[in-house]
C-alpha cells in the first residue's frame, strides 16, 4: 500500500499537466558496514534549476530524526507531511534497501537530480551522501555514496 500512494503522490506532484506517463523505476541502496546504528534516509528529486521537487521515500519513521537529513530538512522545512505515507524501516549497516516506484517519464533526461541524505545516530550525519542526475542512459550505472552508501543504483 505504501508503494502505490508514494507512486500516486510522486506521479502527481512531478509530472507536467495534462497527459503524463510513468515507468517503474527500482532504487537500490546498499550502505557500506559502518558499525553503527541503521541509518535514516531521505531520498528526493531536484529540478535543473535545484529546487525541491518531492520526495521519494524515507527510511526512519521517526519525525524527531529528521532534522538531520539536513539538506532534506532545509528543502521542506521539516515537514514531515512530505513523507506521509512514504516511509519506511531504517536500513542496518551493510543492509541494502531496495523500492520500486512509478516515475513521472518527464523526470527523465530533463534535469532533475535524486539525492540521498544519510543519518546515523551517534555518528556524523552526511547531507547529499549521494547525487544523481536522473538519466535514461544512467540508470544502471553504480554510484558510490559520501560516507554510508556503498552502491546506489536506478533501474528501469
Amino acid at each position: 500500500m505504501k508503494s502505490v500512494l508514494a507512486t500516486l503522490a510522486l506521479t502527481t506532484a512531478l509530472t507536467m499537466p495534462g497527459l503524463a506517463m510513468a515507468r517503474p523505476v527500482t532504487l537500490t541502496t546498499t550502505l557500506n558496514s559502518y558499525g553503527g546504528d541503521g541509518a535514516y534516509l531521505a531520498l528526493y528529486v531536484t529540478d535543473a534549476s535545484g529546487a525541491y521537487a518531492g520526495s521519494l521515500w524515507m527510511a526512519g519513521g521517526k519525525s524527531k530524526y529528521y532534522k538531520h537529513l539536513t539538506d532534506w530538512h532545509r528543502a521542506t522545512a521539516g515537514d514531515a507531511a512530505q513523507v506521509n505515507g512514504i516511509t519506511g524501516a531504517s536500513v542496518g549497516a551493510g543492509r541494502t534497501l531496495e523500492i520500486t516506484l512509478d516515475l513521472a517519464d518527464a523526470l527523465f533526461d530533463a534535469g532533475y537530480t535524486l539525492h540521498i541524505d544519510a543519518a546515523v545516530e551517534d555518528m556524523r550525519d552526511s547531507p547529499n551522501e549521494v547525487a544523481v542526475p536522473l538519466t535514461t542512459q544512467g540508470a544502471g550505472t553504480p554510484v558510490r555514496g559520501r560516507r554510508y552508501v556503498a552502491r546506489f543504483t536506478y533501474d528501469m
